[in-house]
């Protein structure tokens, strides 16, 4: 297929929503509590990877970057998730704290849109999380300088050799550039698609230690 025909086909393709309506007094007042009733309906309705969320950042020459990453903790009703922190979107935070997260359910016509700070998780909870990851992923993190450019797969594989014969018979110990990165909410906007394009917004915004709660046009 061409550019020029998938051009056509992604113009032409419409498709209508049709699940249940979304309205305020079905609502939790808190939106982490929210949050996780849908993500129990995501999980119930067997979604592929439903933690998996797009993050946005900004960098110091105001360009912004998204990529796919996984929603793994709850920290002081924030969303962790883990990377080398001196990774692309690690530099850009250390920078710019202000990121945009993204989870978009296809199978059930929904997406939680969500801005906040992000601040560096505790040492306990990316302690935690890494005792908990396989000694492979956690030597690939060694092996890896997240971001940098390589010469080829074969630097990669020399530098998990390496990592292998260093912590040989003994565990591996979390690096210091790796760890979690907590994003605290100050904005949570649900969409549920509705039929005409018609859809449900309802947008939580953080007011002091309170959340207020307003409905959007689609």
């Amino acid at each position: 297929m061409s550019l020029e025909e998938v051009r056509n086909y992604i113009n032409s393709v419409r498709r209508d929503f049709a699940s249940k309506p979304l309205t305020q007094d079905l609502l939790h007042e808190n939106p982490m509590e929210q949050f996780a009733i849908w993500m129990e309906e995501a999980v119930n309705a067997q979604i592929l990877d439903p933690y998996a969320m797009c993050i946005s950042t900004v960098g110091e020459d105001g360009k912004p970057s998204s990529r796919i990453v996984y929603w793994r903790d709850v920290e002081d009703g924030g969303f962790v998730f883990y990377t080398n922190y001196n990774s692309h979107k690690g530099r850009e935070i250390s920078k710019n704290n202000q990121v945009a997260l993204n989870f978009h359910w296809t199978e059930v016509e929904r997406q939680i849109r969500i801005e906040g700070a992000v601040e560096r998780a505790s040492e306990e909870v990316s302690d935690l999380y890494w005792s908990k990851r396989p000694r492979k992923s956690q030597l690939g993190a060694w092996a890896s300088a997240q971001s940098q450019s390589i010469s080829g797969t074969e630097e990669l594989a020399k530098g998990l050799e390496g990592a292998k014969k260093k912590f040989e018979g003994v565990d591996v110990p979390r690096p210091p550039h790796w760890g979690g990165f907590t994003v605290k909410p100050t904005l949570v906007e649900f969409w549920q698609g509705r039929p005409s394009r018609l859809h449900d917004r309802f947008v939580y915004s953080k007011n002091g230690d309170d959340w207020e709660i307003g409905q959007l046009s689609p």
